[in-house]
């Protein structure tokens, strides 16, 4: 019986970067209609109360907050490759955008906010070009127990910071400590109305989700908050609000980048970028993965490209994808990004006409939603998990954890991509060595004779092979490794056969490196001839010149073949 496999239809470019024509035509409007309107307004209701709490972090007027949500909704929309995920503002891109306008030491709030559309649009452009350059693997880059420590020790900060905001007065310090030290030092400042209210508003946040999941506790809380305020003129014990917050359309206006700032605003955008893409890339997946949807990593940073762009023409905040509002848009049953459209088209009637609702928005309850939030990115599980399973990565998590706390977070960032950087480089340079022996009973098999005691070394021959490739950084690692063992042979090896399975390609380095081995065993009458060589190493071997010092031309299929062409030239070792 003949089966005959049909093959998938290419998908049309232009639908590659705008996922909105694969899926709103076909949309079912009869079955999909009501739960994406249901999701839109519960999508609407956690979003709006984050996206003001993320300005207050950012340092930025409440409204930007909510101009970023227009954006980011409606831009995702089109460009993004997840049916569920929401792309908004995170407190942790507003707290890294907040440290790189001060950078910049602004004079006043529109030059601040100047500086901060700068940011947003070059963090826009950065992940535009890395989407259409196809470098959504840079998330990768930074491994999960740094990233976690990083995350962990911005939400640490974030906390403390939050903490004097909570009791009603101004938090001063740029590290941790610094604004630790200040918390303690003016406690006497603590306006008792305004805590009252804060720990009232963190207790509810608690609260309310064991009640009911589906209930937007942000939205509750904000709203019982203003009202309470208004009630009972709280504002006038001193207690800080929100104050007037600017009604309308916001104003399209082009960032102002001047050339002389891009040396240090690229990097640290750059860093926005990692942060954000590695938390929405990974909040994306595991939204998509429980409805069997695929995730396309490039074209996510097209959609977080425009999203961020047109944030910053609006004067909003960076945008990444929020596993929480994503959770709470799939939890409230979204089928498509149509959610997002809704929810976007309340978020404008709210910036249009509902903006003097915010007047009476006490201090003390954004304080307490920002903590709610950052005691959930607190990662202590994950952390204990880390050191249990490989004690050097959570030793790499905690030094970006006190980097953040004691540096700042920009600092605490570099540290986290330098470590991740030196994690890849720390393993790559240090690849297993496998000695490889025939497995009895089993044609053709060979294993590492550490790990299976029943593959059986041949006499007078040392299969060798890394777990992994061998290119400039583990060179030596494998000069030496070789010697090693040669010289704890016994019966010392007449030849030595190189496993390269693991290598695609080949450096100079490396080229160099198996040269003087060959010269070096030459000498002390040990052959190296070389099996499981891929096309393209034997290519740049025939340019350099490599393959004639590898056993005078002799490159096998496989490893048996290497082993057979031995025992055929030494029957005495058949055994």
């Amino acid at each position: 019986m003949s089966m005959q496999v049909k093959a998938k239809a290419k998908t049309p470019w232009i639908v590659s970067y705008l996922p909105i024509l694969q899926w709103l035509p076909q949309y079912k409007w009869g079955q999909w209609l009501t739960p994406d309107i249901i999701a839109g307004l519960t999508t609407w209701g956690v979003v709006i109360p984050t996206v003001i709490a993320s300005a207050s972090l950012a340092g930025m007027p409440p409204e930007t907050g909510i101009y970023t949500v227009l954006a980011a909704l409606l831009a995702y929309a089109i460009f993004g490759t997840g049916k569920q995920t929401v792309a908004s503002s995170t407190q942790a891109s507003a707290v890294m955008l907040a440290s790189t306008v001060l950078l910049f030491t602004p004079a006043d709030q529109a030059g601040y906010l100047v500086v901060a559309a700068a940011a947003v649009f070059i963090v826009g452009a950065l992940f535009f070009l890395m989407g259409i350059l196809k470098l959504g693997f840079v998330a990768n880059f930074i491994s999960r127990p740094v990233l976690e420590g990083f995350i962990s020790g911005l939400a640490i900060y974030i906390l403390i910071k939050q903490v004097p905001k909570l009791l009603g007065f101004h938090g001063e310090g740029e590290t941790a400590v610094d604004q630790l030290i200040y918390l303690f030092n003016n406690l006497g400042k603590t306006n008792f109305v305004a805590m009252a209210v804060g720990l009232v508003s963190l207790a509810l946040f608690f609260v309310i989700p064991k009640i009911s999941a589906r209930i937007p506790a942000g939205l509750v809380i904000l709203a019982l908050g203003i009202i309470v305020t208004t009630l009972f003129g709280l504002a006038a014990y001193g207690m800080p609000i929100t104050g007037k917050v600017p009604s309308g359309l916001p104003v399209f206006s082009l960032p102002q980048i001047k050339l002389s700032d891009l040396g240090t605003m690229v990097p640290a955008a750059l860093g926005i970028v990692l942060v954000l893409f590695s938390e929405g890339l990974g909040a994306a997946k595991a939204i998509a993965s429980k409805h069997g949807d695929e995730i396309n990593p490039d074209q996510e940073m097209v959609a977080y490209g425009f999203a961020n762009m047109g944030s910053s023409v609006l004067g909003g905040l960076p945008v990444g994808g929020s596993l929480s509002q994503s959770a709470a848009n799939d939890g409230a049953g979204a089928k498509t990004p149509l959610a997002l459209i809704i929810a976007a088209a309340i978020s404008l009637i709210t910036v249009i006409w509902l903006t003097p609702l915010f007047t009476n928005l006490p201090g003390a309850v954004l304080a307490a939603l920002i903590m709610y939030a950052m005691i959930h990115a607190i990662k202590i599980r994950e952390m204990v998990i880390f050191f249990k399973i490989q004690k050097a990565e959570f030793l790499f998590g905690m030094v970006a954890l006190v980097g953040v706390l004691f540096l700042d977070v920009l600092p605490g960032l570099l540290i986290a991509v330098i470590l991740s950087l030196l994690v890849i480089v720390f393993w790559a340079s240090r690849p297993h060595v496998s000695v490889l022996g025939r497995m009895p009973g089993v044609q053709g098999s060979y294993r590492d004779i550490t790990n299976h005691p029943e593959a059986k070394p041949i006499p007078g021959l040392l299969i060798y092979r890394l777990a992994g490739p061998v290119w400039y950084a583990n060179a030596s690692l494998f000069a030496s490794s070789l010697k090693t063992l040669v010289a704890e042979s016994d019966p010392k090896p007449s030849e030595i056969i190189l496993d390269m399975s693991a290598n695609y390609s080949i450096d100079i380095t490396t080229i160099e490196t198996i040269e003087k081995l060959t010269e070096e065993f030459d000498a002390k009458k040990i052959e190296i001839v070389a099996a499981e060589v891929h096309k393209p190493v034997k290519e740049v071997g025939l340019r350099s010149g490599l393959a004639k010092w590898v056993g005078q031309g002799r490159i096998f299929e496989t490893v048996d073949a290497a082993v057979e062409d031995f025992l055929a030239r030494h029957p005495e070792q058949k055994g």
